[in-house]
């Protein structure tokens, strides 16, 4: 007869950090004598994505999310100072980008924050950012997917002079009964995702280039209407309103936490994903402040309100002329393309990473022996990011986004104050300056635009806790691979 393993023990018990690497096949990175293990069938994920990939991915993943729609419902919260709001977000994400480089640099495997709090907070700890990322990955690529068919609309009215009907190109409670152009992005996203992860990759290169280029045509041409004027009042609901846009917009800052989930297929892991996490901040930062304080002086902030494809529509007001706003809104097209790519790509990694230690069935954890990617976890996470976009509003999915993120970050935070005491001569390809005052400060930003979000978001996170309580407690307590190694550790004689 055997003794139960105490609830706390269960709950606190860590995954050691060689056994992550070794898992990830890293073997570079292995100790003497550590074992491989992979997937299931000891297939591993592949290692194949650069610099500029990798960088891309973090572009990709959040440009776009945050500039090409958002601004629509973040204006109307702040006025002009929503550029203030971007700042805060962006000093926020700076923070914890500085905390990702080093824990990324650390432990360079799969499984993003998830997998930084079962090596550092303990398993009950890790299974909650499990689904904090399910909310921040699954949950912000339906919004994404929502923005989608605005832009399409958009292309289609000035292109071709017709559009997708209402009913059929929004959600329930934005005016329609199906979105069926998310349906259709989510598709292309999980075909092109299942052909591999480095043709994924060498597609979203690609289409960050374009973004980029894209948005600096819209500030070049956004510029020459811009009028002063529009700035001022420049804080006319206060910096309450301020909070409150920057909370709902720090979802757009995904990509920083996207870069980490592709860890185990990332050449030179150490050296690269720091790298990587720096310059996506550096990019996306400046990208969004030029194009939000263009938008700004472009435009008064009134208009943004509910406006759709407002971008594309600025350009045309300026200028007069369709074909600037339908290039852009074809630029957009592509860019909403690449943010759910990335981000789709994010979920099914964090999925395959707590597939594999016991926490889901071990499916999720299953690589195809042809392609190297989990085919079966991505249909699932297709399906159910469809399912949200076509059937959900807009602002409901961005606020629960922002919460996921938020919190996911500030345990990464947490992390890196508990790895540099638990384990301070750990390997680190990056060590995080002004320690240990930047991951303190770090955690603070976090909890004050939590508290800038709206108190619904937090009874549906509320929601998502307890059903993740249930799933903790009915299956993954008793299926995780420590299980078995805790209780034969309680059990010796």
């Amino acid at each position: 007869m055997t003794t139960p393993t105490p609830l706390a023990q269960r709950l606190l018990r860590r995954k050691p950090i060689a056994t992550l690497v070794a898992e990830s096949g890293a073997a570079e990175a292995l100790p003497a004598g550590a074992p491989e293990e992979g997937g299931r069938s000891g297939i591993h994920l592949r290692r194949s994505i650069g610099l500029w990939q990798l960088s891309s991915i973090g572009i990709g993943a959040t440009v776009g999310t945050g500039i090409f729609f958002v601004l629509s419902s973040a204006v109307p919260e702040a006025g002009p100072a929503v550029i203030l709001s971007f700042v805060i977000a962006a000093v926020t994400a700076g923070l914890t980008a500085l905390c990702y480089a080093e824990m990324a640099s650390a432990i360079p495997v799969s499984g993003s924050s998830y997998s930084y709090a079962y090596a550092t907070l303990g398993e009950g700890v890790a299974f909650v950012v499990g689904v904090c990322l399910l909310l921040e990955y699954g949950v912000s690529a339906s919004a994404i997917a929502v923005s989608w068919g605005q832009y399409l609309n958009k292309f289609f009215d000035l292109a071709f002079g017709f559009t997708i009907p209402d009913w059929l190109a929004a959600p329930p409670g934005d005016g329609g009964y199906f979105n069926l152009p998310a349906v259709v992005l989510v598709a292309m996203v999980v075909l092109l995702l299942v052909r591999g992860v480095s043709e994924s990759a060498k597609v979203n290169a690609t289409m960050v280039g374009i973004k980029i280029v894209i948005l600096l045509l819209f500030v070049a041409i956004g510029l020459t209407g811009f009028h002063s004027g529009n700035l001022s009042p420049f804080m006319p609901l206060g910096m309450n309103g301020v909070q409150v846009a920057a909370s709902s917009i720090f979802f757009s800052f995904i990509g920083l936490d996207a870069v980490s989930t592709a860890g185990e297929e990332v050449k030179d892991p150490r050296r690269t994903l720091p790298l990587a996490i720096i310059i996506s901040l550096v990019v996306v930062t400046l990208l969004y402040v030029a194009v939000a304080l263009t938008a700004i002086g472009a435009q008064p902030w009134k208009q943004f309100d509910g406006q759709e494809a407002g971008l594309a529509q600025i350009l045309q007001d300026i200028t007069g002329q369709s074909w600037p706003a339908m290039m852009f809104a074809l630029g957009a097209i592509i860019s909403i393309f690449s943010v759910t790519l990335v981000v789709i790509y994010g979920q099914t990694r964090i999925l395959y990473s707590m597939g594999r230690d016991g926490m889901l069935p071990a499916k999720f954890a299953e690589l195809s022996p042809r392609t190297g990617t989990p085919i079966w976890n991505t249909v699932v996470v297709g399906v159910a990011v469809a399912a949200l976009a076509a059937f959900v509003p807009l602002d409901v999915l961005t606020d629960l986004t922002s919460m996921g993120t938020l919190v996911a970050f500030s345990v990464v935070a947490i992390g890196v104050l508990v790895l540099r005491r638990t384990q301070p001569d750990l390997p680190r390809g990056f060590k995080v300056p002004g320690y240990p005052v930047t991951p303190v400060i770090s955690v603070g930003f976090c909890a004050y635009l939590i508290y800038g979000l709206h108190p619904l978001t937090f009874l549906f996170f509320g929601i998502a806790l307890a059903l993740a309580a249930a799933v903790y407690f009915g299956y993954s307590v008793h299926h995780s691979k420590l299980n078995r190694a805790v209780e034969e550790s309680v059990n010796q004689p």
